[in-house]
């Protein structure tokens, strides 16, 4: 197929060709400036249904019917930065959360020596542990501590036992023992939208303790997302951003797909989602990751893949941006 109208067409068809995350080549992250990779991991969240894991194959199913190009940046990504579906981070020990956590964290040690920066489709949010583990003071972060922007329901900073429901490194500790380790600034790092149904009174207390910036999903709607964005901005400075997008974040009406469900109180609308997520634009984003998908929730219209695919593409145009800027 030599015609490049006809190909595009084609390309964008989800049903069509080999399912790599939005059509992009399938290689190493040797060479590359973004690494896209899925982390089919479950383990790290005993409280729901555990198919979590089947996020990354659910969005590399439907990814090929974004957006190509960025409007607002007025941007070709993908033809901006050297961008390949690295593949799936493999969990032979799948049941046992904390070698899957290892694992993950092997697995980026080696995207992080080859200079690829890396957005990620989990897997529930004890992946980010993983992650950052191995980019945390390493090369793309120029030795430094990583600041995290971080959209979530929920703060998972949690200290009141080492463990949950047996997993010690699990989705609601990592904000805590990054910081513990040293590989993140809670400082320097936002935590926006937090609404979760709390158990007790004190459940922000541990991320006021350890530092980080916390805006509620109620003090947001006070604020509003212009003054959240600048605060945002001025806390990330300089440093090298993490960003870690949790799905529950969002509204269920726009995400319903989601691990752990938070109504009662209005989520994020898709646009005020995206509107915090370029609060990174034009810093030094050394990686994201989108989580907490459950594709066997979805929609049959497949709607929150398609929202954690959405999520993506834009971490993706802000890093490509970075890229084609240098």
């Amino acid at each position: 197929m030599t015609d490049p109208y006809q190909k595009s067409m084609m390309d964008n068809l989800y049903w069509w060709g080999i399912p790599t995350m939005f059509r992009a080549p399938h290689a190493s992250p040797e060479g590359q400036d973004i690494a896209l990779v899925g982390v089919p991991h479950s383990t790290g969240n005993g409280t729901t249904e555990r198919d979590q894991h089947l996020g990354p194959r659910a969005l590399r199913h439907v990814s090929a019917v974004q957006r190509r190009v960025h409007m607002d940046f007025q941007l070709d990504p993908w033809n901006s930065a050297r961008i390949a579906d690295v593949g799936d981070v493999p969990f032979p020990e799948a049941n046992d959360n904390e070698a899957c956590i290892q694992r993950i964290t092997d697995f980026y040690k080696d995207i992080d020596a080859a200079g690829a920066r890396p957005v990620s489709i989990g897997g529930d949010h004890s992946i980010t542990g993983g992650i950052v583990q191995a980019l945390g003071c390493g090369a793309l972060a120029g030795g430094e501590p990583v600041s995290f922007l971080h959209l979530d329901a929920h703060t998972d900073v949690f200290t009141k036992v080492d463990h949950f429901l047996g997993a010690k490194k699990s989705a609601a500790h990592w904000g805590a023992y990054l910081a513990d380790q040293g590989q993140v600034d809670p400082t320097r790092s936002m935590q926006i939208g937090l609404r979760g149904h709390p158990r007790s009174l004190d459940w922000l207390q541990p991320s006021y303790d350890y530092g980080y910036k916390v805006v509620t999903m109620k003090e947001f709607r006070q604020r509003g997302l212009a003054d959240v964005v600048a605060q945002s901005r001025e806390v990330l400075g300089d440093r090298p951003v993490y960003i870690t997008f949790d799905l529950d974040c969002l509204d269920p009406s726009v995400a319903p797909a989601v691990s752990n469900l938070e109504p009662g109180e209005k989520g994020f609308d898709i646009d005020e989602a995206v509107g915090i997520l370029r609060a990174a634009r034009g810093l030094n984003i050394i990686g994201g990751d989108v989580v907490c998908m459950m594709p066997t929730k979805d929609s049959p219209n497949n709607i929150t893949a398609l929202t954690a695919a959405a999520v993506m593409f834009e971490m993706i145009s802000m890093i490509a941006e970075n890229t084609a800027s240098a």
